[in-house]
């Protein structure tokens, strides 16, 4: 991979630290009497949404948003050529709200989660996972699988709570061999620019105490029935996507393939600032779009608004992003 310094130093920005934000209003007991209206503060309600992918139930889990400041997102693109992307799909044309959505596939009542979230380490307008995962109707103990995309703080901060403690602890972690190999080599962290550190840093806290069981899977595997590892390298060096098959149905886990589809979906050969090899990841994302635009498959994307899932339609030399029709039952 083609990995410079300014790269790596972009890309581990969000692995090694929060992004800044607003806080989400919380639930709360609602205002009686004649100031109801008036004390009354936003709700929502909890932030699952289940489907089926032939006899898997899929569960997207919200784990809130973060604003990032949008000069400088795009390393390729100039700032007003974004706003207007931004305004073309009616969004901030000053801040991306990216959106954090993790997967719990139920396989007969085996659960696997498809990375973690935040965790209690992001940003205020995150940290929401936990609390929609226990609405859905799961419980930590339950899990028995963990499969991690990469080791980005936003993907890995949830196994581990900022006091060490393990927040799965029945569950097997399974992660890339690519991304392992990258992340825990110890000349690589030594030689890394101060910047870089910290990513390197956070890596371990979350593996370090269970680094001989972590269990490590190549690429085209089956990593459990019915979900087969990807190779999607470019956002970091190992990254991952999956294909979630089970009867006639195929689900394309995308993971960071795009970040917002409005931007990365319409516009495949702009770099998020997060890419660490940007060429590289402009061929797996053309290269992903392209087949799930040409297989008319069902995708779920981690940054995508939520219940991040639909189709991807080609338009023109782009792509557009086409969600699900929302269901019950």
């Amino acid at each position: 991979m083609n990995l410079t310094r300014r790269t790596i130093l972009a890309s581990t920005a969000l692995a090694a630290s929060p992004i800044g934000g607003s806080a989400l209003a919380q639930t709360s007991t609602p205002a009686s009497g004649a100031n109801a209206a008036q004390n009354a503060q936003p709700q929502q309600a909890p932030g699952f949404y289940r489907y089926m992918i032939g006899d898997i139930e899929v569960t997207a889990i919200n784990d809130g948003f973060a604003r990032r400041p949008l000069e400088g997102f795009v390393r390729n693109a100039e700032l007003p050529q974004v706003q207007e992307a931004m305004e073309e799909a009616f969004l901030p044309t000053d801040a991306l709200p990216i959106t954090f959505n993790t997967l719990v596939l139920n396989q007969g009542g085996r659960i696997t989660l498809i990375d973690t979230g935040n965790g209690n380490m992001g940003a205020p307008t995150t940290g929401q996972w936990m609390s929609n995962f226990r609405a859905a109707g799961f419980d930590p103990s339950q899990v028995n699988s963990v499969v991690i995309s990469h080791f980005h703080g936003d993907h890995i901060n949830g196994l581990r709570l900022k006091d060490g403690t393990a927040v799965f602890p029945n569950a097997e972690i399974m992660v890339p061999s690519a991304e392992w190999a990258f992340w825990m080599d110890d000349a690589r962290m030594n030689q890394a620019p101060d910047g870089m550190k910290g990513a390197f840093q956070n890596v371990r806290r979350v593996f370090g105490p269970v680094a001989n069981d972590v269990k490590r899977y190549e690429a085209d595997k089956e990593v459990v029935s019915g979900l087969t590892s990807v190779a999607a390298y470019g956002h970091t060096p190992g990254h991952t996507a999956y294909m979630l098959s089970s009867g006639n149905d195929r689900l394309m886990i995308m993971s960071d393939t795009t970040n917002h589809p409005a931007l990365f979906v319409r516009n495949p050969d702009w770099a998020a600032v997060f890419d660490m090899d940007a060429d590289q990841a402009r061929q797996t994302r053309r290269r992903m779009l392209d087949m799930a635009a040409s297989e008319r498959a069902q995708v779920a994307f981690y940054h995508a608004p939520f219940p991040s899932t639909g189709h991807i339609a080609k338009e023109g030399d782009g792509y557009r992003f086409v969600p699900v029709q929302w269901t019950i039952g």
